[in-house]
């Protein structure tokens, strides 16, 4: 899921937030902030839209998005009681990809990472546009994803992160193969591994580093809940830094090097570093591990450690203040006892680099999910975070991470819940008009 959700300033798209085209087959919202009339003149995008709604297929896969919510829910819920933990999607991917294949979706295959991937050819040449979900989760193996239901409302673990974003992308694939609705290009329907921390997007890095990465013109990654629109990258650099030393008797062997007094000035020097709000920069020592015992010197210690900004020049900057600062620990222990002969090392793994990057909130993609969104009547702010949408951002691809609709609590909790209230199924709405939006309208 966006391991960091932040709304932001849409820039110069705030004026047109202000009008909206209301579809006269949708219900009004209930439940979410809508967007106020206005007499102003809608923009090209949203007149596309507002056409593109009103034609006989798509106002027909609308309409059945609603009265056929229940197969969504049902959906959701099948793919959240199959477990995923990290590393271990295998039996989530082949259920979605049998899924995908009842569905009518062609030239259904996994690749190397096991990578869900489908076709839906549209009626001539055009764009190549990616809709996708991820299939992992963060939970490990042996945790209960049995899904409990109380009227609207869902929980279990990984239920709206990503079981929502799975299952909207199954109702949206579902209506247009049913309602053959006509658009130009390739619709690429994609089950992605790895997304969560652990898997540092492999899923979606094995995408953009196999056959498709030339051919993906366009990319929509369905995350979570609600109604956002994320279209600025987190990038996030994560390391786990460890130092090394022979350890000993904390008495006999006193007056060496000492690994864990190292990593102490490491994470002093860390906690004082300089960290710009504009753009936002973030550092964190999350974890620390070491020693064997009271009276022992520790052999090593090890920590691990975050980095994070939407500005891939910030981060850059904090990471080589950082690395900085852990070297300056090692040379500064080790001045510690002149007479001492005893190595003391320092060791830098990578765990994890998540690119910075932001597509332009001018950008079509954009403009499309902010017209489709003010269509259905629904609020959806521009938002920073870190999802599969960091890969094709980062090589300048267009692309966002849109919320799956309803409300959702608690992610990456054992009492994750997801609400679909009334309203639910204008995610997937939504997530229509955007796709077909982006394959017809110009």
């Amino acid at each position: 899921m966006p391991s960091f959700v932040s709304p932001r300033s849409a820039g110069t798209t705030i004026p047109a937030l202000l009008s909206f085209l209301t579809l006269s087959l949708v219900t009004p919202v209930i439940g979410h902030a809508q967007q106020p009339k206005s007499a102003a003149k809608a923009t090209p995008t949203e007149a596309a839209l507002d056409r593109l709604a009103k034609q006989p297929a798509v106002a027909a896969a609308l309409a059945a998005l609603q009265s056929e919510n229940e197969w969504t829910l049902t959906e959701q819920t099948a793919l959240c009681e199959i477990p995923a933990p990290p590393f271990k999607e295998a039996a989530r991917a082949a259920a979605f990809r049998d899924k995908l294949a009842a569905l009518g979706v062609q030239k259904l295959r996994m690749d190397r990472e096991g990578n869900v991937i489908g076709e839906i050819k549209g009626t001539g040449p055009g764009p190549t546009l990616v809709l996708s979900g991820h299939l992992d989760t963060v939970f490990p193996e042996g945790t209960n994803v049995k899904v409990k239901r109380e009227g609207t409302k869902l929980t279990a673990p990984g239920i709206g992160d990503d079981c929502r974003g799975l299952a909207a992308v199954l109702a949206t694939t579902r209506q247009i193969i049913a309602n053959k609705i006509p658009f130009t290009g390739r619709l690429l329907v994609i089950g992605t591994m790895g997304e969560e921390g652990p898997g540092n997007l492999r899923g979606v890095r094995a995408l953009f580093s196999g056959p498709l990465k030339e051919s993906i013109d366009m990319f929509i990654s369905i995350d979570g809940t609600g109604f956002g629109i994320t279209n600025g990258a987190v990038g996030s650099n994560r390391y786990r830094v460890t130092y090394k030393g022979p350890g000993g008797h904390s008495y006999g062997a006193f007056g060496m090097p000492n690994p864990l007094h190292a990593m102490g000035r490491a994470i002093a020097k860390i906690a004082e570093l300089e960290a710009s709000t504009n753009p936002k920069v973030t550092f964190n020592v999350g974890l620390v591990s070491g020693g064997t015992s009271v009276n022992s010197i520790s052999a090593e210690g090890v920590m691990d450690i975050d980095l994070r900004s939407e500005s891939a020049a910030a981060l850059a900057d904090i990471d080589a203040r950082l690395q900085t600062a852990l070297r300056q620990a090692l040379a500064e222990e080790k001045a510690r006892w002149p007479k001492s002969t005893v190595p003391l090392a320092l060791v830098i793994d990578t765990t994890g680099l998540r690119p910075a990057g932001t597509t332009a909130d001018t950008s079509f993609i954009v403009r499309t999910s902010l017209a489709a969104a003010r269509t259905m009547n629904v609020y959806a702010p521009l938002t920073i975070s870190s999802t599969d949408a960091n890969i094709p951002i980062s090589k300048g691809i267009a692309a966002v991470t849109l919320d799956g609709g309803g409300v959702g609590r608690g992610a990456h909790s054992l009492d994750e819940s997801y609400d679909d209230r009334t309203d639910g199924y204008k995610g997937p709405q939504w997530i229509l008009l955007v796709v077909i939006g982006l394959l017809t309208a110009r």
